[in-house]
């Protein structure tokens, strides 16, 4: 299985507590270092740097077992044993780093496999690498609790003293570091997007154009999507417009989320977490998740909206929100629970949490009208718009209305020390 630069996936059920092994290879002569992050993207400690001085994390589960350079040429071998990586170990990252620049190095090759299973390369070429003498390579990570691994190949353009400072450790005698260089993701997700959902490549182009519009391309975010199943809504199930949102919603995941991926839930009653949406099973998301919205269980199918955010919201604090969250929550209306949604946002305003409300061919939509006056915030996190119907706007128009309020929540809380 091959993982393109930008791309990200879950490591397989049987892998998730499994030895895994970590082979490189590079026809040139580069070092190689894995750093174990805490939540924070800072080094848990300096022993958690593993390289060929320091072969071994001090819990053991993180080693290099082999490093060589020979005739102009790099290997090295790393074991990770999942099962007894610290709690407090939330990625790990495979570094690479030259006294030369990295596109004189000719060809590189990553490879991650575990006993019974089917090995995830990543091949690299010297353009990948540009003017740039280290590169995170390739994130090991944790989220919902669920290891996953990210071809990540962000340079840098110093060297591996930057990458250092960079996750918090301290380099002797040495100037403050550059930034980052910053990815450049664009070309890569457009090439997964054309292999996994080429339907798709027109409305990601137009998220990223709103993105930029609204000075979020740097941002990066966990990206939910809340449905109303209450019984009124049947007929926008049945004639696919859910599916629709869906669809709208997934390119400006590919380009906004962390993990290129959506956390949905539905409610009607009850909620229930139906999963992921991503680019593998988005196009029939709605009618087989869980064995499709008629199967969901969600109780009686009427609305009870502050289930709802208390269920993302305790989905978010279990995982550590190291990333703010931008929750799209769909609903047509027959808001009842005013003083309970008010308690449930209100609560939640502690949290780096924005909720998108979106009023979908209903009426009814009570306190969520009335958002921005709603009193004991001390931030706006949330923000409402209806439509009467889907297709009344463009996909432009949607996207911009989607993100209108979102950037100013990001500034207000960075000032706040919500997010970093």
């Amino acid at each position: 299985m091959n993982l393109l630069i930008g791309q990200r996936m879950a490591l397989p059920e049987g892998q998730q507590k499994s030895i895994l092994s970590f082979s490189f290879k590079a026809l040139g002569l580069v070092d190689i270092s894995a750093f174990a992050l805490s939540d924070n993207d800072k080094l848990v400690s300096e022993d958690y740097m593993i390289f060929y001085n320091q072969p071994s994390s001090p819990c053991q589960s993180i080693k290099l077992t082999n490093y060589q350079q020979t005739n102009n040429a790099t290997s090295a071998d790393f074991l990770c044993n999942l099962a007894q990586v610290p709690s407090n170990v939330a990625s790990i990252y495979f570094v690479i780093s030259s006294d030369n620049l990295l596109s004189q190095v000719q060809s590189m090759n990553f490879s991650l496999s575990a006993q019974g299973g089917e090995a995830i390369n990543a091949d690299y070429k010297p353009s990948d690498f540009g003017q740039t003498q280290a590169t995170m390579l390739i994130q090991l990570y944790k989220k919902n609790n669920q290891w996953r691994v990210s071809n990540v190949a962000q340079g840098f353009n110093g060297g591996l003293p930057d990458v250092v400072r960079h996750f918090g450790g301290e380099v002797a005698d040495t100037p403050p570091a550059p930034a980052p260089v910053a990815p450049t993701p664009k070309l890569s997700l457009e090439k997964i997007i054309n292999e996994k959902a080429p339907s798709l490549i027109n409305l990601a182009k137009k998220a990223t154009v709103s993105l930029e519009k609204n000075q979020l391309l740097g941002v990066k975010a966990n990206v939910a999507l809340v449905l109303d199943a209450s019984g009124s809504m049947n007929n926008q199930y049945s004639r696919g417009i859910v599916q629709e949102v869906v669809n709208r919603l997934v390119p400006l995941a590919v380009n906004f989320d962390a993990d290129m991926s959506i956390d949905c839930w539905a409610f009607g009653d009850q909620t229930q977490y139906l999963g992921e949406v991503n680019l593998n099973n988005y196009s029939d998301f709605i009618d087989t998740s869980k064995g499709g919205w008629r199967a969901w269980r969600l109780g009686s199918r009427v609305n009870n909206e502050p289930d709802a955010i208390r269920q993302v919201v305790k989905h978010y604090t279990s995982m550590g929100l190291s990333l703010p969250a931008y929750v799209l929550f769909i609903s047509d209306g027959g808001v009842h629970d005013n003083s309970g949604i008010t308690k449930a946002i209100v609560d939640s305003c502690k949290l780096p949490i924005f909720w998108q409300f979106v009023g979908l061919g209903g009426n009814g939509y009570g306190i969520l009208k009335r958002l921005d006056t709603m009193q004991g915030r001390f931030i706006d996190n949330c923000n409402f718009f209806e439509l009467d119907n889907l297709h009344q706007v463009s996909e432009e128009q949607l996207y911009d209305m989607m993100l209108s309020e979102f950037p100013q929540y990001i500034k207000e809380a960075r000032k706040l020390s919500l997010i970093r």
